[in-house]
């Protein structure tokens, strides 16, 4: 039994992608990230860095006490291994996942990421943050387009880094992005988006969250965006 400490965010969304499609079972643990909840004392034991996901393993694959794991690409990792699914055990194939992971890890979801915030959530619209972002998201757009010319997935047979890179595509138009401009990345979200596993996955963060229920207030910003090392812990 693994224990998931989740909200329906695109890191949160990667995990239960590989758990549906690995028919794992898991037991989800709302982590309501809008009210706090990341900076309980008994989260931050699992989670030091006091962000979701993180998962708790309680049957690890050495036969000893639970585990834990936080970041969702140390998190996709440990779950392919103990499953033995999803990370090809050659060495060339094996690193061209992992590669691909790291890119989606640092380039992809920080630069998606401030491009939601500064087009979304800063309460002053910085024309030269916008404009930085945006461009950087749509460079990183067209690396994923030429990588996916003439392949199904993005490194070989499907695999974690698939998992992780797809739920950062799902908010492309308000990363002000059109797929359209992107034909190979375009087909395979499409593709992506028809897997039953990853309509299984966002079924279950619609349960926690519903769409309604989405939009922000003021104090969950500042919740999220006002942390420093005195109050991020």
């Amino acid at each position: 039994m693994i224990d998931l400490h989740y909200w329906p965010t695109p890191n949160g969304h990667k995990i239960t992608i590989f758990l549906e499609e690995a028919g794992a079972d898991y037991t989800i643990r709302p982590v309501n990230i809008g009210e706090g909840d990341q900076f309980r004392p008994d989260f931050l034991k699992i989670a030091p860095n006091n962000r979701m996901p993180a998962i708790v393993d309680h049957a690890p694959s050495d036969g000893t006490e639970p585990i834990a794991i936080f970041e969702s690409g140390a998190i996709l990792m440990y779950l392919a291994e103990k499953t033995g699914r999803f990370l090809p055990t050659a060495l060339r194939e094996r690193y061209d996942v992992i590669q691909w992971l790291m890119w989606q890890m640092g380039g992809l979801g920080p630069m998606a990421g401030q491009n939601h915030h500064f087009n979304r959530y800063a309460p002053e619209k910085i024309p030269y943050a916008i404009d930085r972002y945006v461009k950087e998201t749509n460079r990183l757009y067209g690396v994923l387009d030429r990588r996916l010319a003439g392949r199904d997935y993005v490194a070989g047979d499907y695999s974690i880094a698939d998992m992780a890179i797809y739920p950062w595509i799902v908010p492309h138009e308000a990363q002000g992005q059109a797929l359209a401009d992107f034909p190979d990345l375009k087909r395979w979200f499409e593709a992506m988006a028809e897997r039953p596993a990853v309509r299984r996955a966002y079924a279950k963060g619609e349960e926690i969250r519903p769409e309604a229920q989405s939009q922000m207030t003021d104090e969950q910003k500042k919740i999220l965006f006002g942390q420093t090392a005195k109050t991020g812990a």
